[in-house]
């Protein structure tokens, strides 16, 4: 998983584009931000602010990235750009549908410029269909997709739920493989390629669960499906210290091992049973049982044969000595600790560059690698054209 080789041209910002791209930047890519000559990805400034003076958000997703600051409005901040795109391997923008055409930089100008592109759109909606060019942020994408309508009972909380990130996040890392996928067709001989993401279809497709009946007739509600809430055996309880576990026992083996383990052998043949009234019961008996003691006192106590786990809060998840055993928490001298990349192998980077980008640093270090001399560079700066 070395992609040492791979260039990227990334005008995205926030965090889906930048998400997708720091993955990318973690397995080796050289990706270089592409950012206009005003404010550049508005992440920088975004509160709360890390010890080197950036957005931690910023900071958080792109890290190892180096910083060009083209107007891509003017002719030759686009020329300069072309002369990028010959050069690059990816290009990847994260526009409404229908800015890389005013801008003249879709597919389809590019690839006069370099015909083995990878060339990868991502947006809310995707390039097609009526919602195309409608503005729209996480939770537009995921309540259209359905997903917001399954995964809680009050709507009142579904805006605190840090799950609801799961159009940016999800939509960022199927890019991230939507690119290497179409790398891997290039390198097969079948060439460069278009690709448009909607993180609206990222979501619809995380639905799969529920995806047969929706689609054969039915209407999966909150609670009515086997992982949202039918089942007493795959549920959240509540503690009696005002924390959660949740027990996810849906094989028979483990039930009976929970069962065994709290002293329930009795509740071991309600497994699988559909009757309402039952179900209710086992709820009833499991709500009570776990509301006797604390989160900790149960998680201390219960085997790893019971899937019993905690609800763990961000502090404590990113403290959890799973995630520290595998070494998704880096921790570098010179940084402030992040989220690692997420996969281990004989072949994945373990060091990153952990440097932050300013806004326009590499302009003209990126530039002079196409040609630009430093007079030329210096007209382009003196008409506004980079920083």
């Amino acid at each position: 998983m070395q992609l040492d080789s791979v260039r990227i041209l990334d005008l995205s910002r926030l965090l889906p584009g930048p998400y997708a791209t720091q993955l990318l930047a973690d397995a080796g890519a050289d990706v270089i931000k592409v950012e206009d000559t005003d404010r550049g990805d508005y992440a920088r400034d975004i509160p709360p602010t890390t010890d080197r003076g950036v957005g931690a958000l910023f900071g958080s997703v792109n890290r190892g990235k180096r910083s060009i600051a083209l107007d891509l409005k003017s002719e030759a901040g686009r020329e300069a750009f072309y002369e990028l795109v010959a050069d690059a391997d990816v290009v990847f923008e994260q526009f409404r549908p229908g800015v890389a055409d005013r801008l003249e930089i879709e597919y389809e100008t590019l690839v006069g410029y370099n015909d083995d592109l990878v060339y990868c759109s991502l947006s809310g909606y995707g390039g097609t269909g009526p919602y195309a060019e409608r503005a729209g942020h996480d939770l537009n994408y995921v309540g259209v997709a359905g997903l917001l309508d399954m995964t809680r009972e009050d709507e009142s909380m579904a805006p605190q739920l840090p799950g609801y990130q799961i159009g940016d996040l999800g939509g960022g890392l199927f890019a991230a493989v939507s690119i290497v996928g179409g790398l891997l067709s290039r390198e097969l001989g079948n060439g460069g390629e278009y690709v448009d993401v909607a993180m609206t279809d990222v979501v619809a497709s995380f639905s799969q669960a529920v995806a047969h009946e929706a689609l054969t007739g039915g209407d999966p509600r909150p609670g009515e499906t086997p992982l949202t809430g039918t089942f007493p055996w795959y549920d959240v309880y509540e503690t009696a210290d005002g924390r959660y576990v949740t027990l996810a026992a849906l094989e028979p083996k483990f039930w009976a091992a929970f069962c065994e383990e709290v002293g329930r052998e009795e509740l071991i043949d309600a497994h699988g049973t559909d009757e309402p009234a039952e179900l209710a019961a086992v709820r009833e008996e499991l709500a009570a049982l776990f509301a006797s003691r604390s989160r900790d006192a149960w998680l201390a106590d219960l085997s790893e044969e019971t899937t019993v786990g905690p609800v763990c809060t961000p502090a404590e998840a990113l403290e959890h000595p799973q995630l520290e055993a595998r070494g998704l928490i880096e921790r570098p001298a010179d940084a402030p600790p992040r989220i690692g990349f997420p996969a281990r192998g004989s072949n994945v980077p373990d060091t990153h560059d952990e440097s932050i980008p300013k806004h326009g640093e590499h302009t003209d270090e990126l530039l002079a690698s196409v040609g630009y001399d430093e007079s030329e560079r210096a007209a382009l700066r003196d008409a506004d054209v980079i920083r």
